[in-house]
């Protein structure tokens, strides 16, 4: 963080900088992103839309491990670059329900990573036979290099206004914030840099109900200025498009699901379009601190070289945790559009659909003692 224009403001008094972040930075004023701003798009349906509920054509080649009740599912025994269509459709249909699905000792390379994910990407004669989405500061277009944090991003939160080393999903921002994305680790320290992921249909249950119907009414204001600005600062790349800002509902229903899912980050969400700026500071704080309290909802994965993680950014927040390993970390993520957040009211939560299957159940057994025994309830 030796380089952020911040640090060459010392303070006399305490030899701490003084400017927390410095709009008039230079380097930010100077620049202009070489693209527009995107439109929305309308996507096709999401693979998951066409496998077999069962999954039973993936779970003939590969054993099932659930990591946690609510997120985490590790996949053994299969290389993903052998799996079918329709293979690959079932596997989205189970990261949407489990939120992050991992393998290890994966075989794949990167030419081979992207033709795997252009299986679940946009295809519109419009734009490209087949588009995989891409980061604002992303220069190749199909794929973009994570790198682990050895910084303390505690630290770096009194110098740069993007808090880096939160929990976020993928370019939450975008007018079509990316559905899925898939990062492959190539070099990575023996410990440290593990990353965590928290499910936002596991954070909504968690709410009480007063709240869940205070959010589910609200738009969250989803912003890339913060990132922007400390792009240009810090990694010295000019990001590729105009800082955005966008208002998504503060719940979002899923898609494939058709569950509810929160949907704040503290990455990229700096307050509420309908709440006042006080109201709207607290809820934050709140969320926040809901998000990194949900241990009964998180799961972290401890990378190893080979290793693949598999997430669907509508239903999951994620972070890299930061430490001080020794040796590389590099990945090579993939990312595909998503469709335009929006809340259907009449959707369930999690829980609501467990209980009301667990309901409906139930009165199919009772119906069936009833009818066996021929005894009939009547009304009193």
């Amino acid at each position: 963080m030796a380089n952020l224009q911040s640090r060459s403001h010392i303070s006399p008094d305490s030899q701490t900088p003084i400017t927390l972040h410095p709009h008039f930075n230079p380097k930010i004023l100077a620049h202009t992103p070489p693209e527009p701003l995107r439109e929305e798009i309308t996507p096709p349906r999401d693979r998951a839309h066409f496998a077999d509920p069962e999954k039973k054509a993936l779970f003939s080649v590969a054993t099932r491990v659930d990591l946690t009740e609510s997120i985490g599912t590790v996949l053994e025994g299969v290389q993903i670059s052998e799996l079918s269509g329709t293979q690959l459709d079932e596997l989205a249909a189970l990261v949407t329900e489990r939120g992050v699905v991992f393998f290890r000792g994966q075989d794949l390379d990167t030419q081979g990573q992207v033709r795997v994910f252009e299986h679940f990407g946009l295809y519109s004669p419009t734009l490209a036979p087949c588009i995989l989405d891409r980061h604002p500061a992303q220069k190749d277009q199909k794929y973009v290099n994570i790198h682990g944090s050895r910084e303390d991003h505690r630290e770096i939160l009194k110098y740069t206004p993007w808090p880096s080393g939160d929990f976020h999903a993928d370019t939450s921002f975008e007018i079509n914030p990316p559905s899925y994305s898939l990062l492959r680790m190539e070099e990575h320290p023996k410990v440290g840099g593990d990353t965590a992921w928290v499910s936002q249909y596991g954070l909504y249950d968690a709410l009480s109900d007063a709240y869940k119907k205070f959010l589910d009414g609200l738009h969250a204001v989803h912003t890339s200025r913060l990132q922007y600005d400390t792009i240009i600062d810090l990694w010295g790349v000019g990001p590729n498009r105009p800082p955005i800002d966008t208002h998504h509902p503060a719940v979002r229903t899923h898609p494939v699901t058709g569950l509810k899912a929160l949907n704040v980050n503290p990455g990229f969400v700096t307050g509420f379009a309908e709440l006042k700026k006080v109201e709207s500071d607290k809820t934050l704080d709140f969320l926040a601190y809901h998000i990194h309290s949900a241990d009964d909802h998180a799961v972290r994965w401890k990378w190893e070289v080979g290793s693949v993680a598999m997430w669907d950014n509508r239903c999951t927040l994620h972070r890299v945790i930061p430490g001080t390993y020794e040796g590389k970390r590099r990945g090579i993520r993939t990312t595909v559009f998503g469709e335009k957040p929006y809340f259907d009211p009449a959707s369930e939560s999690r829980n609501e659909r467990a209980r009301r299957l667990r309901d409906e159940l139930k009165g199919e057994g009772d119906a069936t003692v009833a009818a066996q025994t021929g005894k009939v309830e009547t009304p009193a």
